[in-house]
C-alpha cells in the first residue's frame, strides 16, 4: 500500500472516529437533557404541600417569618392526646372538647414554627367562639417546634405528604365516622387545611385557608365536598395573586364554591405566633373565618 493510500486511510479512519465520539457526545447530552427535564417536570408536578415546603431553601421566604416571641400558654382548657397511625406508629395533637356533646370537630394547622403554645391559645379561642364544636391541632412536627427561621426550615422540610396524610387521618378516625370535619390553618397549615378537607370526603363541611398552596388538580377539587374561604396576601411573594387568580378559576371549573378575601399586606399577616402581625387585616380576616365557620356548624 502506497503512502498516499495510508495517509487517505488513516484520514477516514480518524474522521469516522471524530463522527463517533460527536455522536457520543450529542447523545450523552441528550440522555443528561432528558433526566434533567424528567427531575424538573417531577420537581413542577409535586404536591402543592411538597412545592410549599422547598419554600424553607428560599432565605426571603424564611426571612419574612419573625421568630416569635416566647410564650408559655399557662391556662390551657385542651390537653395533648394521642392516637395511632398507619404503620404501627403513634400521632399528637393538641384537643379541646366541646363543652356539649357533638359531632363537630375543627381540624387546626399549625404553621411552619409547629404546634407551640400560640396555636394551642389560638385552639382554645376558637373553641370559645365557635361553641359547639371539638377542636383537634394535628402535631405535623411529630414533636419538634421551632423557635428559629432554621429550625422551621428544617421541620417543614422534613415533613413527608405519607407521613401527614397519615396524621391526618389518624385524627379523622379519632374524631370517628359520624363527625362533620371543619379545618383551619396558616401558611404551611394553610395547603394542609384543605387538603384535610379533601381526605375527609363527604364528612367535610367547610375550610379555612390562610395563604397557603392551592391544590392545582382540578379532577382532584372536583372530589371536594364543602365550600372554601381563601384568605390571601396581595404583598405575598409566594401564594402570589397570580396563584390566587388560578385558584379562583381551578375551583369555578371543579363547580365548587370559593369565597375570597384579598388583603393588601404580605404572606403571613395574621399568623398567631407573628409579633409583627397586621392587627386590623387579623381581626378582620378572623371575623371572615369566624362568620364562615358559623354559618356551616350544624347545632
Amino acid at each position: 500500500m502506497t503512502k498516499k493510500k495510508q495517509l487517505k486511510k488513516l484520514n477516514c479512519l480518524t474522521l469516522s472516529q471524530n463522527i463517533s465520539m460527536k455522536r457520543w457526545i450529542l447523545l450523552m447530552t441528550a440522555s443528561f437533557y432528558c433526566i434533567w427535564l424528567q427531575a424538573q417536570t417531577k420537581m413542577n408536578c409535586c404536591s402543592p404541600t411538597r412545592q410549599f415546603a422547598m419554600l424553607a431553601m428560599n432565605q426571603d421566604f424564611r426571612a419574612a417569618h419573625h421568630a416569635p416571641v416566647p410564650f408559655v400558654f399557662r391556662d390551657a382548657r385542651g390537653k395533648m392526646i394521642s392516637f395511632a397511625t398507619a404503620g404501627g406508629k403513634t400521632a399528637h395533637a393538641y384537643f379541646v372538647k366541646s363543652p356539649v356533646a357533638s359531632e363537630n370537630y375543627l381540624l387546626v394547622f399549625h404553621e411552619w414554627w409547629g404546634l407551640n403554645d400560640y396555636i394551642k391559645q389560638m385552639c382554645d379561642k376558637l373553641q370559645h367562639d365557635l361553641g359547639n364544636i371539638n377542636v383537634i391541632a394535628p402535631d405535623l412536627y411529630d414533636g419538634k417546634v421551632a423557635t428559629t427561621s432554621a429550625e422551621a426550615g428544617k421541620y417543614m422540610q422534613a415533613v413527608t405528604d405519607g407521613r401527614a396524610r397519615a396524621i391526618i387521618r389518624g385524627a379523622l378516625k379519632y374524631a370517628g365516622p359520624g363527625s362533620r370535619i371543619y379545618t383551619i390553618g396558616w401558611c404551611f397549615g394553610g395547603g394542609w387545611s384543605l387538603q384535610a378537607s379533601l381526605m375527609a370526603g363527604n364528612r367535610a363541611e367547610g375550610c379555612v385557608m390562610y395563604y397557603g398552596l392551592p391544590e392545582t388538580n382540578i379532577d382532584t377539587l372536583r372530589t371536594l365536598h364543602c365550600d372554601v374561604l381563601g384568605l390571601f396576601a396581595n404583598k405575598d411573594g409566594w401564594i402570589t395573586p397570580k396563584v390566587v387568580d388560578t385558584f379562583v378559576s381551578d375551583m369555578k371549573k371543579a363547580g365548587k364554591k370559593l369565597i375570597v378575601h384579598r388583603y393588601d399586606d404580605v404572606h403571613g399577616f395574621a399568623n398567631p405566633s407573628n409579633p409583627k402581625h397586621d392587627e386590623a387585616a387579623t381581626q378582620n380576616a378572623y371575623g371572615h373565618a369566624l362568620q364562615f365557620l358559623k354559618a356551616r356548624i350544624k347545632h
